[in-house]
């Protein structure tokens, strides 16, 4: 996700191509499809976009995090080349995040929750655009980032922290697994037990 002179689009955002196989690919897709997926939730409303949740479950009725059940191997093992690919510590990534985007799902403006610091996210199945957008005075800037089928991508940093991000609702299936490694304020409050 480079410009005309091969600068990133956003400082704090970087993607590669490729970073699994079709085969890989499928794979994944399968293990993705074979977990008990719900709806998201979020205060009260449903959203079309279904999911699991790997090692913390962020719960955004109480706005908590919370344990869940262990990352099986196979997403351990992606976990691992992502953190390498992130240039972060093995076993930073601490929550996963396991989407399935059928047509008609997609979502909304949002920021990560300051609970969680680096993401990575990687594509599975049709193409997207992540959409950027930041508030300049009256009005928005706005950048637009290809997700490639296969590919990865990292935010930290300005891209993570000052700009929100969405994804239009999509045409073709589309799955995805976000990695989050957890904030100082996430660990502090982990570490409390109380998750807010």
């Amino acid at each position: 996700m480079r410009d005309l002179f091969d600068r990133p689009l956003l400082p704090g955002l970087r993607s590669e191509e490729g970073f699994v196989t079709a085969d890989d690919e499928r794979a994944l897709i399968a293990a993705i499809d074979a977990l008990a997926l719900t709806p998201f939730q979020f205060q009260g409303w449903t959203g079309k976009r279904l999911t699991h949740s790997f090692g913390l479950h962020y719960d955004f009725e109480r706005g908590s995090l919370a344990p869940a059940a262990p990352m099986p191997a196979w997403l351990a093992a992606i976990r691992a080349r992502a953190e390498a690919f992130a240039g972060v510590a093995s076993g930073s990534f601490v929550q996963a995040l396991l989407i399935r985007y059928d047509p008609g799902a997609g979502i909304g403006w949002h920021r990560d929750r300051p609970h969680f610091d680096h993401v990575v996210g990687i594509s599975l199945g049709a193409a997207a655009a992540m959409r950027f957008r930041r508030r300049t005075g009256e009005r928005f800037a706005r950048v637009a980032a290809p997700l490639p089928p296969r590919g990865i991508y990292h935010l930290h940093g300005e891209a993570r922290h000052d700009w929100e991000h969405s994804i239009a609702a999509m045409t073709e299936t589309r799955w995805s697994i976000t990695l989050r490694s957890l904030s100082e304020r996430g660990r502090r409050m982990l570490a409390a037990g109380d998750g807010a």
